[in-house]
Parts: structure tokens; sequence; C-alpha cells
């Protein structure tokens, strides 16, 4: 049987198919071209740049942190190159767990301590995990060699070389200079709000100031970074260079710090607790700021180890309290020079007028109490200066009133802020009824009783003021009213302009004083060092010299009880308080101080005020047998023979070289590893 076919039809259908195809082709071609003009056309500019960027990686280069030297060129503050070993996290397989494993398998290539995990496991909470982290730091050469032959082992991990900041004398200066730390993640996004600028300049840095004149001139110390744009391959790693901008170093701080006297004046405390603040009274540069005890910034560059910071933070001694800056005190006799201008400028004293002095003042039904034990006798302006008379400013506190003495002292910046360029000061109180008022919420407690004016002639009562405050008050007072903004730094130095930028402030108004009351005052402060409570200490001195002591009591006495040193702990004793100046004709150095529970002014901290004296204007520095009297407070009057400033090295540490460059690296401390 024969098959019919409709040969056309299927023709017709074939061909309608093939059409079809054709079509579909044709449509994908045109598809295809389409995005090739896309890509190659309309977005080529776009897509020609991404792949730049993919090729070539612009790397920060961190610039060297600028310098810190003394008045006379002594390095304070350094840097110097060392390799790190560092993980990302980022890049590693299994998580925790993963780089726990990761750790413990690089233990067994380099030392890894206890101490380096804790301080690893605390930089990983507090970083991102893309971000590369030190797990050991300062490496031998050895250590390098031993983890390069074996670095296929480790993804995700490298070593990369690194600047660390040193401090060459340790502990010395360690409040004025401060320390450098790794940026925080409170910091991260504090600079979130910096200009566009500051932002790309820090790019890069790991580390920054945290306290002292590192965080305070963070700005002038760090420099301005680098970049290099560096060819890489698929896998990310560095063909060539293909162009770089070097980073501009930090610039230098010239310090007025004389750190050979610092030193001296940190061994004349001994294992004491205090602070000396001592300046030029012409120009207000700080020559020395001390605050003890002290500790090494050198243990917080990598980040400090628990066990060291357990120790310093809870230590009953706080050695991380800034003293001289944020520690204040009641400034006990040492406000008696400012109550008799204060009462000269009133009206409300002459210098001739006087008291009989029974010791003790009565005000209602309490009973003040002289210092001396049946008084001292019939008491003038200036006996009650030299000898210290209490009964004489209680007496005055009570015709002066608190406004009057407060209205009186602020022009001497008691209770205001100095405006020194560190972070951080403390105000102190000045009393008065506004204060009171402004500091408590309760009605009864912001009434001003009449009582509570009495202590404060004599420095006591609600008066809290800081050392630097202290020392500013003399330095006006010696430079006849003339006030300066205290100052650490003299001049910032530009290493690579070779220019020198003197840093000035503004001097606040001068206190008003009139020449014939300055003189009365003057007068008393010398007999003061001559005739009364620290004479001993100056005797024999080729200068004159003003000052005055003070005892400020920590703990109150009852007042039917008398003051028993025997019976009080340590911690409770007074305080001892000293200010002065000197030449006394021609004042070029102020200064204030406080050794904490020390007892009497005379005894504990006028011979150290001595022996400032005697470095600054005779180029002295006390034998080795004074300076251990002086550091138990059993010296007054200098003992044994003292040597030439000029030939006396600091403790521990030989000379170094002017701040010519980078000082040499500092051995690695076991603490801080």
């Amino acid at each position: 049987m024969t098959e019919l076919r409709d040969i056309e039809r299927e023709r017709a259908r074939f061909q309608a198919r093939l059409l079809a195809a054709a079509a579909f082709v044709l449509l994908a071609f045109a598809l295809l071209a389409a995005r090739l003009v896309v890509l190659q056309v309309l977005r080529h500019d776009e897509l020609a740049e991404q792949a730049e960027n993919n090729r070539v990686a612009v790397v920060p280069i961190v610039p060297n942190r600028g310098l810190i030297v003394d008045r006379h060129g002594i390095v304070l503050a350094t840097n110097y190159s060392a390799y790190t070993l560092e993980i990302t996290p980022a890049r590693i397989a299994g998580g925790a767990a993963g780089l726990d494993g990761l750790v413990d398998a690089l233990a067994q290539v380099v030392e890894i301590q206890p101490r380096d995990r804790k301080r690893f496991r605390r930089l990983l909470e507090e970083s991102k995990s893309f971000e590369s982290l030190p797990i050991r730091t300062r490496l031998s050469d050895e250590e390098v060699a031993r983890f390069v032959a074996q670095r296929f082992r480790f993804a995700g991990v490298e070593v990369k070389a690194r600047l660390f900041r040193s401090y060459p004398l340790g502990a010395t200066g360690s409040h004025l200079l401060g320390y450098i730390g790794r940026i925080n993640q409170a910091e991260k996004k504090a600079m979130e709000d910096w200009p566009d600028e500051d932002q790309a300049n820090y790019k890069g840095t790991d580390h920054i100031g945290k306290l002292g004149l590192e965080q305070s001139y963070e700005r002038e110390l760090h420099g301005a970074t680098g970049v290099e744009e560096v060819e890489t391959s698929a896998g990310g790693r560095a063909v060539r260079r293909l162009a770089s901008q070097p980073p501009t170093p930090g610039n230098t701080l010239e310090l007025s710090i004389d750190v050979k006297l610092q030193a001296l004046v940190e061994r004349m405390f001994g294992r004491r607790r205090g602070a000396l603040v001592a300046l030029d009274p012409r120009n207000g540069e700080i020559l020395a700021f001390v605050s003890m005890p002290t500790f090494d910034p050198n243990l917080f560059v990598d980040g400090i180890d628990a066990d060291s910071w357990r120790e310093l933070n809870e230590s009953i001694d706080k050695p991380l309290l800034n003293r001289a800056l944020r520690g204040t005190y009641p400034p006990g006799s040492t406000y008696k020079p400012y109550m008799a201008l204060a009462a000269l400028a009133t009206g409300k004293r002459t210098p001739q007028q006087t008291i009989a002095d029974p010791g003790y003042f009565w005000f209602g039904n309490h009973k003040f109490r002289d210092d001396k034990e049946g008084g001292h006798g019939i008491v003038d302006m200036y006996r009650s200066i030299v000898q210290s008379c209490d009964t004489y400013y209680y007496i005055l506190a009570n015709d002066l009133g608190v406004d009057t003495m407060a209205a009186q002292m602020r022009p001497f910046g008691f209770g205001e802020a100095t405006g020194i360029d560190l972070e951080g000061e403390a105000r102190g109180i000045l009393p008065s009824t506004e204060w009171k008022r402004r500091a408590y919420r309760k009605p009864e407690q912001q009434r001003w009783y009449a009582g509570e004016t009495i202590s404060l002639g004599i420095g006591q009562g609600y008066n809290s003021f800081t050392v630097l405050q202290m020392a500013n008050a003399i330095a006006t007072l010696a430079a006849g009213g003339q006030r300066r903004r205290p100052h650490l730094v003299r001049e910032v130095v530009d290493p690579v302009a070779d220019t020198r930028r003197a840093v000035a402030a503004d001097a606040p108004a001068p206190a008003p004083m009139r020449p014939e009351h300055l003189e009365v005052v003057r007068n008393a402060l010398i007999g003061v060092n001559r005739e009364g409570t620290s004479a001993a200490a100056f005797r024999a001195a080729p200068y004159v010299s003003a000052g005055k002591t003070g005892t400020a009591q920590v703990v109150g006495i009852k007042q039917d009880q008398k003051y028993n040193a025997a019976q009080l702990a340590e911690h409770l004793l007074d305080h001892a308080l000293y200010i002065a100046y000197a030449p006394a004709e021609e004042p070029r150095v102020a200064l204030a101080l406080v050794v904490e529970n020390a007892g009497f002014g005379a005894q504990a901290a006028a011979p150290i005020a001595r022996r400032v004296f005697d470095y600054l204007l005779l180029g002295q520095v006390p034998s080795e047998e004074d300076l251990g009297a002086v550091a138990q407070g059993k010296a007054t009057t200098p003992i044994g023979k003292p040597r030439l400033a000029a030939e006396w090295l600091l403790p521990g540490q030989p000379l170094p070289p002017a701040a010519a460059g980078p000082a040499a690296p500092a051995p690695r401390l076991a603490s801080a590893r």
C-alpha cells in the first residue's frame, strides 16, 4: 500500500523552524553585541577604573612619630623598628577553634607566652575580624627566619615591620609624657566625626596618644601618612611598586622641662607620694612637673599585660594618678600670704596691726586651735606669716567673709584651670556661697554657715587646689601680679623644613596688687626662709629666697583632741606643703610641692625646694648621702659635698645624644611582650 506524504506541508514546517532558529541565533548575537557595547563603550571608563583598582593596591605608609626632647635636647620619647607576628582572623578557617589551633601551632615555631595570648584575645574583642592583630611583637631575627621557613603552613599569618614607641628614661617624667596605645573602638568611632583629610591621614595607623603630651600634641607628633601604589597578582600578592609618596615624619616637641631636674626631684621623693611643679615666673615655662609615684610608659605601648595593669590600677599609692595635674589638696598655711594680700587690699588689716594670740580662737561654741600650744603672743602681719600663726588668720577670715576671700583669691588662679597644654586638668575648689549652692542639692546643704568660713583662712575647709594652681599662684606673686600661662612645650620643630615654631599662649589678666602691699608680703616670705619655719632648710644658702611652709589635715580632729600622728594610719597623716621662689630680688623659678602624709612642710617639703634652687641657681646636685636623707625626710640643710649638675648623669642612664635621630631599640620588657 502506497503511503501518501504532504511534501509541501513538511517543507513549510521545516522552513518555519529554520527561520525561528535563525531568529533566535540573531537575537542572541544582538543581545551579546548590545552587552559588549554597554561594557566596552558606555561603561568603558568605569570598568577600566575598577580593573585598575583590582590590579593596583594603594597601601598607606605610616609616618615616623615625632620625637620628644627636653630643653637640652635629651631624648624622652623616640621610635625604633621591629618585626611583629600578626594574624588576620577573617582569613582563618574554623572560627574560634581554628584560631586557637593556629596559635598553638605558631607556639611551636616562635615563643608565645600566656600574656601574649591574653593580649591577643583582648585585641580580638576590640577589633574587627579583617584587621591584622599582633600575637607577638619584637621578634628576633632567628624567630623571623624560623617562621618564614614554615610560612606555607599558616594562612592568614604574616610578619610585618612596625615602628614602636620607646621611652628611653623609663618612668622618669611619665605623667607629663603620657604614652601611646592601640586605637580602641571608642576612639575609632570618634574618628568618624573627624574631617575627611584627618581620617585619611590616619589610614594604617594602629596607635594614638593616650595621655600626657602624647595625647595633647597628637596631631603634631603623628605626621603625614604616605601612600604606595603596588601592582598585585590575582592572588593578592605584590608584584611591583608603581609609585609612592613618602610619609612626612611628625614634628619634634622641644619641652621646657629640664629632665635632669625632673629625675633629681623624683629621686628626692623616694617612695613617698606627692607632686612638684617648678616654673619660670617670667614666661610660664615649666621646668619640672613631678607626680610620684610614677610608672613605666613602655608597658603600655603594645598593650599592658593583666598582671602589670592590676598592680598599677589597684595600688593604694595610685601611680597612674597625675597628682600635679589632677590631685587636689587643701593648701594649708601656704594660703596665708594670699590672705594677707586680701587683708591689705580690702583695708581689713594694716601691716602694723596686731592681735594677741592665746593659742586658739573661739567662734560660737567651737574652739579653733592654733598649731602652737599657748599661742604666739603679740602678732603683726609679718610675724603671722613668718611664724605661721593660725589664730591671726582665723580672725581675718571671719572679718573678710567667704565671698570676699573668693573674690580676692580668684585673680591668682585658684579654683580655675590654668590652661596648661595637657588635657584633664582639675579645677579644684575655691569656696563661695555661690559655689555651695551649685555643688549641693538639698537646701540645708546649700546654705553657707558662718563657722565654715573660719578654717578657710588657714587653707583648710572646702579649699582644694592642684599643685599646678599653687605653683601658678606663687609665680604670679613672684612676678608682681603678672600672670603667665604654664606650658610644657617651648617649641615645635619641623624636622623636614628645619623650622621652629614657638608655642605661645595668651597671658591671663594680671592680678591687681599694689606695690606697697606686695612688698609687705614678700618681706615676710623672705623672713620665713631666714628666721621662720623653713630657716633650717635654707641655712647658709648663697642666695636669698622666699617661701611658705604648710601642713594640711587629711582627717578632721575633734575639738577636745590633739593631733597625734602615732595614732593614725600612714595614709591619714597630714600632707606637707611648700611654696617658694628665688632669687627673691629677681625671681627666675617658682615652685609648689606637696609630700602626702609626711607631716610638716618644713621637714618634708622645704628641703626638696632648697635642692631644686641649688640645681637651677648654682648648678649643683646633692651628694648621694644627701639624696638618701631627703628621700627619707631626714635632712634639712644639705649634707655632703654637692656635685656639679653638668657632670651628673641621669640615674641608670647615660646621657643620650641630642635629638638627631631615633635612639637604639629599648630592651624588650618581659611584662609587655
